[in-house]
This record gives C-alpha cells, sequence and structure tokens, in this order.
C-alpha cells in the first residue's frame, strides 16, 4: 500500500516536534529500597520531521515501546531516545514519562505504616549531535505555619497545605527519594497517608515550632543545591494553598 507519510511536502517548513501524546502505558521504575517498582506512566514522544517529509509514522512509537519495555532509568532513556531517531529517521528526539511512584511511609510516633504517593516525571532529549540531556522532577505535598500570624496571633497560627515542585539536571544519577526527602526536610512538616492521634499531636506541634513562607522553603531548597556538586540546574517553586485567603501564596526559583 502507498505510504502517504514518506510523500513529499513542498510547504518547506520543518516540524520540531511531532508524536504522540499522553499514551498510558505500564513502566519499571527504579526503586532505592526494592529495586524497582512497576507503575502506570503517560508518556508523550516527539521528534523533528524535515521540511521534505509529508508525515512521521505514529504507529512506530507504540511499536518501539513494546519491544523495548520501558523502564525509568536513565541509561534506559537514552536507549529509548537514540532508538526513536533511528527508527523514525529523525535528527532529535524527545521523551516525557510522568508517572506515580509510591513509597512507605512511617508515622513518626506510632510507626503506622502507609504508602504515599508523589508525582514524578522524567524528561529527556537527544539532539543532532547525540547530546542527551535529561530532567528528573517531583511534587511533594507538604505542610507550612505561615510565621506572621504566629508572631501576630495570641492563640495559634494558620498552616495550610502546599506542593513543592522540583525539577534537576545533575551529573550522576539521583534517587527520586532524595529529591523528595530534600523537599519534606525543609517544609514545616511532611505529610503523611496515615496518622493515629499521637502522630496528629507530633506532626502539629512539630510545624508550630518550624513556620516556613513559601520564600523560606524554596530557599532552604535551593541553599542546599547550589551546595550539592552534582546538581547542574535545578528549579524549585513552592505553591501554598491558603486557608484563610482567596489566593495561594507562591515562590519560584531557577538556578542561573
Amino acid at each position: 500500500m502507498r505510504d502517504v507519510q514518506n510523500d513529499r511536502d513542498f510547504r518547506n517548513i520543518p516540524i520540531n516536534q511531532v508524536g504522540i501524546k499522553n499514551l498510558r502505558y505500564p513502566v519499571r521504575v527504579r526503586d532505592r529500597r526494592d529495586g524497582f517498582q512497576h507503575t502506570v506512566a503517560t508518556i508523550n514522544m516527539f521528534v523533528d520531521l524535515p521540511h521534505e517529509y509529508k508525515g512521521t509514522h505514529m504507529s512506530r512509537f507504540v511499536e518501539m515501546l513494546h519491544d523495548l519495555k520501558p523502564e525509568v532509568s536513565l541509561q534506559k532513556f537514552s536507549v529509548i531516545l537514540d532508538h526513536m531517531k533511528k527508527f523514525l529517521n529523525a535528527a532529535s528526539a524527545h521523551l516525557e514519562m510522568a508517572f506515580p511512584y509510591f513509597i512507605e511511609k512511617k508515622a513518626p510516633i506510632s510507626m503506622a505504616t502507609g504508602l504515599m504517593d508523589y508525582a514524578c516525571r522524567i524528561v529527556g532529549s537527544s539532539d543532532a549531535s547525540d547530546k542527551v540531556d535529561l530532567m528528573s522532577e517531583v511534587v511533594v505535598p507538604i505542610t507550612s505555619v505561615c510565621p506572621c500570624s504566629k508572631e501576630i496571633s495570641d492563640f495559634g497560627a494558620h498552616n495550610q497545605r502546599g506542593e513543592v515542585r522540583l525539577r534537576l539536571r545533575f551529573k550522576k544519577f539521583i534517587w527520586l527519594e532524595d529529591m523528595i526527602e530534600l523537599v519534606e526536610s525543609t517544609a514545616s512538616s511532611d505529610v503523611y497517608s496515615v496518622l493515629k492521634r499521637v502522630d496528629e499531636k507530633c506532626v502539629t506541634e512539630r510545624a508550630y515550632q518550624n513556620p516556613k513562607f513559601v520564600e523560606d522553603m524554596v530557599r532552604d531548597v535551593a541553599k542546599r543545591l547550589v551546595a550539592d556538586p552534582n546538581i547542574t540546574w535545578f528549579s524549585v517553586s513552592a505553591e501554598n494553598f491558603e486557608s484563610i485567603h482567596n489566593h495561594s501564596a507562591y515562590a519560584h526559583i531557577i538556578s542561573g
């Protein structure tokens, strides 16, 4: 049958990215404790398209995933990007995998155990010179207590849940768990899936004794990252879903 995608296009306009978006696919993710965990990723895959070609072969993206049995690791990402370029006759390739990542977490006093899920994403690209760029991202739920509210109030202080989004480029592999723990250590308190009453008391008092603005959290994360020689670039943002305001509080730092 005629391959329409390979027909010549005469508009003389190349396309930067063409491919598939929002494909749900089972993957294995590197797990610090157990080696790997199985999860379901939402995948975007793109290549460039030279000006002379009418279209790319969309089905080949999915065929390639099936053959390669995706694994979220730095080595496997590079392999997939290389295959995308060769399989689709492209100069550049781009791959994104977003997935829930689960960590078993114990309550601080009772040691009751539950699973916390974190939204994670790995983004990779390979250019015409075969230079590979990789970025890891985690979104971490946190608790913060307002320092201003604590200072001016006779009783208590307002607190809220929030999210810190951390994106990193690095020289050597970094565990998702390490990124998550870094963020949690800079919040007024981290968040748990299971808490008994003794744990609620502990978490509430710990947060009250450690008030943080969104500005404090992003600066504390950035300070740690600047001092880490393995980190080549970072972006960290914090958003508090305010409990007494009709808006969120937000701060964002991008490394130079």
